[in-house]
């Protein structure tokens, strides 16, 4: 037996390589849930593991140092499957026994290794595979459009009364969500993009922690900003023209110079502490950039470039006497072939949780109200942002149906689902998958009914009650712009 095979043995830590699934202890000290190995560094003679905990969002990996492994149930990338996986993204579970306890098997599994030449020829064999598949039409989908437009056209829905009643056998109705195979394909220009790779570099987070106004904020996912700026513990950000800096003392003098308390562009909504600014990513380039960069910080799903000419941005601020502080934006495509209302939505994490993710939502629907368009948020959503997303659509089209009183000579009230995309500006398929979600469309005596229980509308009003922050289209003061007819923007 050779010299390094007996290292091997007797020091188990050197068989951990990039790429290999073992149990790690979580920061909540708790739980041991299985890991992948992405990154392996040595800083100051300890040997530390980047990990991404299987089934958990990408937010929570981290560094970790050997005490936190259990090294007793390694799981090696496997050769035969170089070709298909490299340990870079993660793959189904393979590990039928893993468990959140420590496990009591002791034991070393055989070490198998890959090398990297394997691991780059299999990256760029999955890169070469992954733009093959953009290429091919999703012909499913196009069936599938087809079924949700004639499921819209063909409900006249009458809505029951606010009591539970009793309905013939259901006609099965295909499950519908707002992500359809076809929407989860990004368009490839602007300024935020989905990933069409995933390489390790980008999925390891590069900052420690960010000061912006009063909060130090601890980042989520990557951000390319300057490298030089990423290795130091805290970056500094302006909250104002979100200008980065490298130290507080640098801040300061940067704060007697900064010529704004609010974010360029053009107030078009203001009520209570409350505004939101609009911004042309062409003329405030600079700013909607570093805006770019922050939202990276916070979003995993996106990828940054710096052409942000197409985009309109829509930031929320909260205003006392030392000026304006964002809250949160989102950005939409001044041409949109899609109908998205929205490219980019987000709140930051200060802001979270206090209704304000439902405020930009709606918000977005306003201007397109103000449009007299429907429109329909970019796909893929973050999972935050599918959750506020659901939410706010079901509050919205529960509080018309409530509200919707029958007609004169009418015994039920009369609701088709285009005068509900009408009155909310939501997208027909967004509108469907919803009503479908909760279960409100039945079939009953050969049409298409929405009922409605007494616990889902009790359930509603307390949600509403709670829901305190609303937008009043009175203080909107804006006049939506044919981008077509403005040449190259």
């Amino acid at each position: 037996m050779s010299e390094d095979s007996n290292s091997a043995i007797l020091d188990p830590i050197s068989n951990v390589t990039e790429g290999c699934r073992l149990p790690v202890l979580m920061s909540n000290g708790e739980d041991w849930p299985l890991a992948e190995v992405i990154s392996i560094k040595d800083l100051e003679n300890k040997r530390l593991f980047y990990v991404h905990y299987i089934d958990y969002n990408k937010r929570l990996d981290e560094w970790v140092e050997e005490d936190r492994l259990d090294l007793r149930k390694i799981q090696y990338p496997r050769r035969d499957l170089a070709s298909s996986t490299t340990g870079l993204n993660t793959p189904k579970k393979t590990l039928t026994g893993a468990t959140n306890s420590r496990p009591s098997s002791p034991g070393l599994t055989t070490p198998d290794p890959i090398t990297g030449p394997s691991v780059l020829a299999a990256l760029q064999q999955k890169q070469q595979k992954i733009k093959k598949r953009k290429l091919d039409p999703n012909e499913e989908d196009d069936g599938r459009r087809a079924s949700i437009g004639s499921l819209g056209g063909s409900i006249g829905s009458s809505i029951g009364s606010l009591g539970e009643i009793e309905i013939a056998p259901l006609t099965p109705l295909t499950p519908l969500t707002p992500l359809t195979p076809q929407q989860n394909v990004p368009r490839q220009t602007g300024s935020l993009a989905t990933h069409s790779d995933d390489h390790a570099i980008t999925r390891i987070k590069n900052m420690k922690m960010i000061e912006l106004g009063k909060y130090r904020i601890k980042p989520w996912y990557f951000s390319p900003y300057p490298q030089e700026i990423t290795s130091l513990d805290c970056i500094y950000i302006c909250e104002f023209c979100l200008k980065y800096r490298k130290s507080r003392k640098c801040l300061e003098r940067h704060l007697h110079k900064c010529p704004f308390k609010h974010p360029p562009g053009n107030e078009i909504y203001r009520k209570g502490s409350v505004s939101f600014f609009e911004l042309d990513g062409r003329k405030n380039k600079l700013y909607a950039q570093n805006l770019c960069l922050l939202a990276k910080l916070f979003l995993d799903h996106k990828t940054l470039y710096y052409d942000t000419d197409p985009f309109l941005f829509y930031v929320m601020t909260e205003c006392d006497m030392r000026g304006y502080h964002i809250v949160g934006y989102f950005s939409k495509e001044k041409e949109s072939s899609e109908d998205y209302n929205v490219a980019c939505i987000l709140t930051l994490p200060p802001y979270q949780r206090k209704g304000y993710g439902k405020l930009l939502i709606e918000f977005s629907y306003e201007l397109s109200k103000f449009e007299g368009k429907t429109g329909s948020p970019e796909k893929p959503l973050s999972d935050l942002g599918l959750l506020s997303y659901r939410s706010y659509w079901k509050q919205t089209i529960l509080e018309i149906l409530i509200a919707l009183k029958p007609q004169e000579g009418q015994e039920k009230p009369q609701l088709t689902i285009n005068e509900i995309c009408e009155q909310t500006s939501i997208k027909k398929e967004d509108v469907i998958s919803t009503l479908t979600n909760l279960e409100l469309i039945n079939y009953y005596r050969g049409q298409y009914i929405l009922t409605l229980n007494k616990e889902l509308v009790e359930s509603h009003r307390k949600v509403m009650e709670k829901r305190k922050v609303r937008i009043d289209s009175k203080y909107l003061h804006w006049t939506p712009k044919d981008w077509a007819k403005r040449g190259k923007w």
